[in-house]
C-alpha cells in the first residue's frame, strides 16, 4: 500500500524564529524507498519529518504523498487522513494498554477477527510472537522499538516515518535494530523517511540519503555515493575523517583514509609524504601525514602498517 512522498519547494519558519527551520526544499521518496535525512541537531530535518506529518503546516510548497496533495499554502489534511505512521525515538507507546492493545489502536473500526490476524501477523514479523498479553513495561528497549514500529505497519500505511528511532539504545543493540528495522521496512515494501543524527544510521539503513544543513540539503545521493563523492567539506567530514586532495590544479577531491595507500619505497606518479603522527585506533593504524609539495598545507589521515614519525613515505591514490 506504500506511496510515493514528494516536498516541492517547502519552506518554514517557525514563530520569533531567525532563520527558516526548512528552506524551499525539493525531494521525492519513490515507493518502497528508504531514505535517511542526516545532519546536525538543528538542521530542519525533524522539522521536515514533521510537515510531512501533518504535525506542522509549511509556510510555503507543497507536499504530497501519491496522487494526494496533504499540505500546500491553501490546503491541509489532518494527520490521521494521510495514511502516515510514525515512529518516535522514545516509541510513543501507550504504558497502559498490553502489546496487542497497542496494535490495536490503530485498527478501530475494522473486524475484530481482522484486527486479531493482524496482531498475530505483525508480532510474528518483529519477533515478538506470544508477547500479546505483556505490557511496554515488561518489554527491553529493542523490543519496544520493534512493538512500535509494528503499531506503525499494522494499519498498511502509505508512508512510515521514523524520528530517531534508535537514540535511546545502547551501541550493540542500537546495531542489530538497525538491521531488524531495514528488514522489516523491506519485507513491507514501505516508503519511509528515517529522521537521524547518526551517520552509521544513515548509511546502514537508508537506499538514499539526504544530508541537510540549516533548513537545506547539501547533498543527496546513494550511499556510496554520499560516502565516496561527498560534494564538500561539510559532507565530507560529517561521514569521518577525508582528505582534501588537489591535484595538478585542478577541482578538489575529498579522499577518505581507506583510499589511500601508505608506501615506504618510491614508484612514479606517488605523492611524496612526510609522516608527522602515528596513532593506534584499535582496528587500524592511522598515520598524520603531510604532502611535501608546497602549494599545499593540508594534512591527510591515512591507515597504515608500520609508519614512524618524520619518515619519508609515499601516498597512492
Amino acid at each position: 500500500m506504500s506511496s510515493t512522498l514528494e516536498y516541492s519547494h517547502v519552506s518554514k519558519t517557525y514563530p520569533n524564529g531567525e532563520l527558516p527551520a526548512v528552506k524551499d526544499v525539493s525531494l521525492r521518496v519513490k515507493k518502497g524507498q528508504i531514505l535517511t535525512l542526516v545532519g546536525e541537531s538543528g538542521s530542519g530535518k525533524t522539522t521536515l519529518l514533521r510537515i510531512a506529518a501533518g504535525l506542522e503546516t509549511p509556510d510555503s510548497g507543497e507536499v504530497r504523498i501519491g496522487d494526494e496533495t496533504v499540505a500546500s499554502e491553501s490546503l491541509w489534511v489532518p494527520p490521521e487522513k494521510r495514511g502516515v505512521g510514525l515512529v518516535f525515538q522514545d516509541g510513543a507507546l501507550f504504558p497502559h494498554l498490553t502489546v496487542s492493545q497497542n496494535i490495536c489502536y490503530g485498527l478501530k473500526g475494522r473486524d475484530k477477527e481482522k484486527q486479531l490476524k493482524t496482531v498475530d501477523f505483525m508480532l510474528a514479523m518483529v519477533g515478538l510472537s506470544g508477547f500479546n498479553q505483556r505490557f511496554p513495561h515488561e518489554l527491553s528497549g529493542g523490543e519496544r522499538q520493534r512493538l512500535a514500529v509494528a503499531r506503525a505497519l499494522a494499519p498498511q500505511p502509505k508512508v512510515v516515518l521514523l524520528d530517531e528511532p534508535f537514540s535511546n539504545l545502547d551501541p550493540s543493540l542500537r546495531r542489530s535494530m538497525r538491521d531488524e528495522i531495514r528488514r522489516i521496512l523491506n519485507k513491507v515494501g514501505a516508503t519511509a523517511i528515517l529522521v537521524t543524527h547518526d551517520t552509521d544510521d544513515a548509511l546502514a539503513i537508508g537506499d538514499r540519503i539526504a544530508i541537510f544543513r540549516k533548513g537545506e540539503i547539501e547533498q543527496i545521493g546513494t550511499p556510496a555515493e554520499i560516502y565516496g563523492k561527498p560534494k564538500n567539506a561539510y559532507c565530507a567530514e560529517l561521514f569521518g575523517p577525508a582528505n582534501h586532495v588537489v591535484l595538478n590544479g585542478g577541482k578538489p577531491k575529498w579522499i577518505r583514509p581507506e583510499n589511500m595507500t601508505l608506501l615506504t619505497q618510491q614508484e612514479r606518479g606517488l605523492i611524496e609524504v612526510t609522516v608527522e603522527e602515528v596513532r593506534d585506533a584499535g582496528r587500524h593504524c592511522e598515520a598524520i601525514v603531510r604532502p611535501l609539495k608546497k602549494s599545499t598545507s593540508d594534512r591527510w589521515t591515512v591507515y597504515c602498517g608500520k609508519a614512524k614519525i618524520g619518515d619519508r613515505a609515499w601516498i597512492k591514490l
